[in-house]
C-alpha cells in the first residue's frame, strides 16, 4: 500500500490507523470535518488533509486527485449514549457511507474498506426470532448494517475491492466517548464501585492499536467481499475480563458484578469466524493487556 484516504483521520480508531500507516510510509489523505480535528498529523511529509463533511464527499475526487490503494470509512457521528437512539443520525449515517464508497469509485481506488461493529450481528437475531427485546445499540447497529450492505453492493457492482472490519469493545487513550470501557475505568480510578451485568457470557476488548493493526492488515491482505471479526480469536467472559481489569487499576474497589442480568444475545460468537483474518492475512493482537489497560486508565485520569 503506497497512498490511502482515511475518514475520520483525526478520530480515535481513524486516527490511530493514520498514525500506523503515516509510520509505514504511506502518503495518507485524512478526511475530518476541521484543520483542529487533524492538527496531530500535521507537519507529517506524508499527511494531506482534507478538510470535508458529509455534505461535502460528493466532491471528494475533485479534491483527492491521486492514485489511491485503499479508501478507508472510519467517520460516522454518534457512537455512544443517547445518540444511538437518534434513528434519523444513525440513517444518515448509513447514506453517508454509501457517499463514501461512491467516491472511492470516482477517485479510482483499489479498494474499500469500511469499519463496522460486531454488534451487527445482534440485529440479526431479531430477524430470525419473535418477541425478542432489542436494545437501543440496536438503531446503532443497524444502520451500521444497512451502510455495510450498501457499501459492499456498490463496491462490488462498480468493479472495486471491498473489505470490513467488525471491531469488538475498543479501549486505548484518545477515546473521548464513554463507552463501557471508559465509563469502567473512570469509575475505578475514582474509587468508585461499577455496577456491572452478571458476566458470564464470553467478551472482548481489543486495544486501538490492535485494532489500527487489524485494519492494516485488512487493506493490505482482506479477501474480497469479506467481513472480518476485529479482536482475539480466544475469548473469555466478561466477569473475567473486567476482574483483571479491577486487579490492575484498583484492587481495592469492589466490582458490583450482577447489577443487571446477562443478555447472551448481546455476544453470540457462534455467528463468526473468530479466525478469518488470521487465515487470510496472518493478524494477531499483540498488545499486552496489563501494560495497555495502565495507559488507558491514566489518560482516562486526566482527560475525562
Amino acid at each position: 500500500m503506497k497512498t490511502a484516504i482515511v475518514t475520520g483521520a483525526g478520530g480515535f480508531i481513524g486516527g490511530a490507523l493514520t498514525e500506523l500507516l503515516l509510520k509505514k510510509g504511506v502518503v495518507v489523505y485524512g478526511v475530518d470535518i476541521s484543520e483542529k480535528a487533524v492538527a496531530k498529523h500535521s507537519g507529517k511529509t506524508n499527511f494531506h488533509p482534507i478538510i470535508a463533511d458529509f455534505t461535502k464527499y460528493d466532491r471528494l475526487h475533485e479534491l483527492i486527485r491521486a492514485d489511491v490503494d485503499v479508501f478507508y470509512h472510519f467517520a460516522w457521528q454518534g457512537v455512544f449514549g443517547d445518540a444511538f437512539r437518534d434513528y434519523r443520525l444513525q440513517l444518515a449515517n448509513a447514506a453517508s457511507a454509501g457517499d463514501a464508497v461512491t467516491a472511492a469509485v470516482r477517485i479510482g481506488c483499489k479498494k474499500f474498506v469500511f469499519a463496522g461493529t460486531y454488534n451487527e450481528l445482534e440485529v440479526a437475531d431479531h430477524f430470525d426470532m419473535n418477541g425478542r427485546h432489542p436494545r437501543w445499540t440496536c438503531i446503532y447497529s443497524s444502520a451500521k448494517a444497512t451502510a455495510e450492505i450498501i457499501c459492499k453492493t456498490i463496491a462490488s457492482n462498480s468493479g472495486i475491492g471491498y473489505g470490513a472490519g467488525l471491531t469488538a469493545m475498543a479501549y486505548g487513550e484518545r477515546n473521548r466517548s464513554m463507552m463501557l470501557a471508559n465509563v469502567v475505568l473512570k469509575q475505578l480510578v475514582k474509587g468508585e464501585s461499577p455496577r456491572l451485568i452478571k458476566g458470564d457470557i464470553p467478551y472482548d476488548f481489543i486495544y486501538v492499536d490492535d485494532i489500527a493493526r487489524a485494519f492494516y492488515a485488512i487493506g493490505e491482505l482482506g479477501v474480497h467481499l469479506r467481513s472480518y471479526y476485529v479482536g482475539h480469536r480466544r475469548l473469555r467472559t466478561f466477569r473475567e475480563l473486567v476482574s483483571e481489569i479491577g486487579r490492575i487499576v484498583a484492587p481495592d474497589v469492589p466490582l458490583l458484578f450482577g447489577a443487571y442480568p446477562d443478555d447472551d444475545s448481546i455476544r453470540n460468537y457462534d455467528k463468526i469466524d473468530m479466525d478469518a483474518l488470521y487465515r487470510d492475512t496472518g493478524f494477531e493482537c499483540t498488545a499486552d493487556f496489563k501494560d495497555s489497560i495502565l495507559r488507558t486508565a491514566e489518560w482516562v485520569k486526566n482527560n475525562l
